[in-house]
């Protein structure tokens, strides 16, 4: 596959999604930019959510860590099931009676503003990081691959991806993403089942075979249960159970496209939904990945070092020219379905709960969207600096590097949620920034000495809900005498 014919391929996405950008964003204001008019039918935000969840990250590294751990996985993908429907149970009706914009303006109700500041910025950290971590997983395949070739720095690859991203979520925000989105997730699975079915051709497999190679092969185990490994059923479920609550429920970028639904049932119908669709998806990925490493096996490929490259590997010097355009077309959905809603939700959550948008009457209209564009532009530029920085590091297993982040950056806004819905305490305002700063530290401390003082246990995904205890902990430390009313979850 020839790299003229893999920009082109990227170049007409890109002007499919700036006309559904021109169309749906003519006349969108702020109302529009922030919550899509809350208008959005429930089963275009259950579809468009597969691209968001799923990453460009899933489209690589599931496929090529089945190498690595199996289907093991697929633990972890049951635990976001549940966890799905805990937010559709608890978090979404809480979202929908305080009318909310920005997810953290809970927490200034309910604690004050150092704490919905605070928990802001976990946010803006960590989803700044691994939104830089998907580009740069994506951009150094299209790099390696295509670009190298042509003598195109890195810098300039990434550079050209943000500001088409730019382009076409610039004015219309979540009204134009709601839309996009259900675009680019069509195509993401038009890649990944495609892509199954020409592996499997390639492999003279029929229906049977297929079923053969997955569950007989060498790829085929799901679960695992040495206690003292990462991958111990348990510790995966929970896990993922936890990392779902947090990483869809408690966080801006997932959240503010569900309360653009026109009602709070449509929202919970959207993610209970989604619960059974991420598991169908998630098993399809590592199918397809089961399937490639079979295939190299047979034919006796070197796999790459880097695991991350054998799906590129495959599909673009191996499997024929539909295969490599099949990935190309998948990789480019996946990536820019996840990316793309990031400098709408940064700028949201920057400019209500950083900046106090919404409690500034002096400020008019003219001058929130003047701000509002500057912030957006302000991430873009941001996000360029991380990815690039990212490069200077030579950054590998993207995927392992954006869940030990969630462990670090959400625990405290799962202990400052949960704290503040379960409990009638009041906390100082004051002291909730220690409160939520500690923990991650004692969870790093954790993490690499837990096998010596824990006899081999070697800490995954459950560090979240530790990270979260020990949050509400030191929210408990630092309350007050008095009970809070209407602090709690019928609040």
């Amino acid at each position: 596959m020839t790299p003229a014919l893999i920009l082109g391929c990227i170049g007409v996405f890109f002007v499919v999604l700036v006309t559904i950008a021109w169309r749906t964003g003519r006349h969108a204001g702020a109302h529009a930019y922030f919550l899509g008019e809350r208008k959005s039918p429930w089963y275009i935000l259950a579809f468009g959510l597969i691209g968001e969840s799923l990453s460009g990250v899933t489209f690589i590294s599931v496929p090529g860590q089945v190498g690595l751990q199996q289907f093991g996985y697929f633990q972890m993908v049951m635990g976001y099931a549940i966890g799905y429907l805990i937010i559709a149970g608890v978090l979404l009706p809480l979202y929908y009676r305080l009318n909310l914009t920005s997810i953290y303006s809970y927490l200034f109700g309910r604690y004050g503003p150092r704490t919905q500041k605070v928990g802001s910025t976990f946010f803006l950290v960590s989803r700044l990081l691994g939104a830089a971590a998907r580009l740069y997983l994506t951009a150094g395949v299209i790099q390696y691959f295509v670009l190298d070739a042509w003598g195109v720095p890195f810098a300039a690859t990434v550079a050209f991806m943000i500001l088409l991203m730019m382009a076409y979520t610039f004015k219309g925000g979540i009204k134009t993403i709601v839309w996009t989105d259900t675009f680019l997730s069509s195509f993401l699975l038009l890649g990944l089942f495609l892509s199954i079915v020409l592996i499997a051709r390639q492999m003279d497999l029929g229906v049977g075979g297929v079923w053969a190679a997955l569950w007989e092969g060498a790829y085929s185990r799901v679960f695992f249960w040495d206690w003292q490994a990462k991958t111990f059923f348990p510790k995966q479920f929970i896990g993922g159970m936890v990392v779902a609550v947090c990483m869809t429920g408690l966080d801006q970028n997932m959240m503010q496209r569900n309360l653009s639904a026109r009602t709070l049932p449509e929202a919970q119908k959207n993610i209970r939904w989604f619960a059974v669709i991420v598991m169908i998806v998630n098993l399809a990925f590592l199918c397809l990945g089961a399937l490639l490493h079979t295939y190299a096996d047979a034919r006796g490929i070197a796999k790459p070092a880097n695991l991350d490259h054998l799906f590129p590997l495959l599909a673009l010097q191996h499997l024929g020219l539909l295969a490599g355009l099949m990935f190309i077309i998948g990789l480019t959905s996946a990536t820019f379905a996840s990316a793309d809603t990031v400098l709408t939700t940064l700028t949201t959550s920057f400019c209500i709960d950083i900046l106090d948008m919404e409690r500034r009457p002096q400020w008019d209209e003219a001058f929130k969207t003047r701000l509002r564009h500057q912030v957006h532009v302000f991430f873009a530029l941001l996000l360029l600096l991380v990815i690039l920085t990212f490069k200077a590091l030579d950054a590998r297993e993207v995927i392992l590097l954006v869940l030990k982040l969630a462990n670090y950056t959400y625990g405290p806004l799962l202990g400052l949620f949960f704290f503040g819905l379960f409990t009638r305490i009041r906390v100082e305002d004051r002291w909730t920034p220690l409160a939520c700063l500690l923990p991650p530290v004692m969870c790093y401390v954790l993490e690499v000495n837990g096998p010596r003082w824990f006899a081999g246990y070697q800490f995954s995904n459950e560090l979240l809900l530790v990270n979260g205890l020990l949050t509400a902990l030191g929210l408990w430390l630092a309350r007050l005498r008095t009970p809070a009313a209407g602090a709690s979850l019928a609040a």
